[in-house]
């Protein structure tokens, strides 16, 4: 498949509108039609992979530049983002915040800070994600900051598939808020049409 160039993507100081960071991801073929086991055991007819979006560094800037706008006046000191989602996130909102990046990993079924990586007590601490479903992924972020004592400032993500439902308790933002249906396995209508669900994220269940 030929790619869109990326000359009509341009960094600018002011962030673009909601519709605007929708067309970056339709024109790099990151809203998939189909069906989807996501992360969250939930399926659904539509998936947002973010990495066909990030694949592209210029386009990638400009999300982190339009997320990293709205929370640049809470004296953030670092970034994280969970692997693998949101590593290239947290290194985007980092560099547009001109602060450090971390990202967390699962050891053992349980999210921790590993790679010899650490927070001091009452570091403020950006929490950032690519996509959320549930939320549980940024939740277990979130622990890891606090049980290192650092004060995580607010959650950030690019795509928020709730459209605005899920609540972390902190200032949050998203770049594209859509409400795509997601349905129990043994509810799933797609499932009943004997359509094969695929997997198109990176976490084995």
């Amino acid at each position: 498949m030929k790619n869109e160039s990326n000359a009509e993507f341009k960094l600018g100081k002011a962030p673009l509108s909601a519709d605007q960071y929708l067309d970056i991801f339709r024109k790099s073929s990151a809203l998939l039609e189909g069906h989807f086991l996501l992360t969250s055991g939930k399926h659904s007819a539509q998936y947002m992979q973010c990495a066909q979006v990030l694949q592209y560094p210029e386009r990638a800037a400009i999300l982190a530049e339009g997320l990293a706008s709205v929370f640049r006046d809470l004296e953030i000191q670092t970034v994280i983002g969970p692997a693998t989602g949101g590593i290239l996130v947290s290194h985007e909102v980092a560099k547009a915040l001109g602060v450090r990046s971390l990202f967390t990993e699962r050891e053992n079924g349980i999210m921790r800070l590993r790679r010899g990586f650490t927070l001091s007590p009452g570091e403020r601490v950006l929490v950032v994600e690519d996509v959320i479903t549930t939320g549980g992924s940024v939740r277990e972020v979130l622990s890891v900051v606090r049980e290192f004592e650092a004060i995580p400032v607010g959650v950030g993500v690019l795509v928020d598939r709730t459209g605005g439902t899920v609540d972390f308790g902190l200032p949050q933002s998203s770049i594209i808020q859509l409400e795509i249906q997601a349905y129990e396995a043994q509810e799933c209508p797609l499932c009943a049409q004997g359509i094969p669900a695929i997997k198109p994220g990176s976490r084995k269940l």
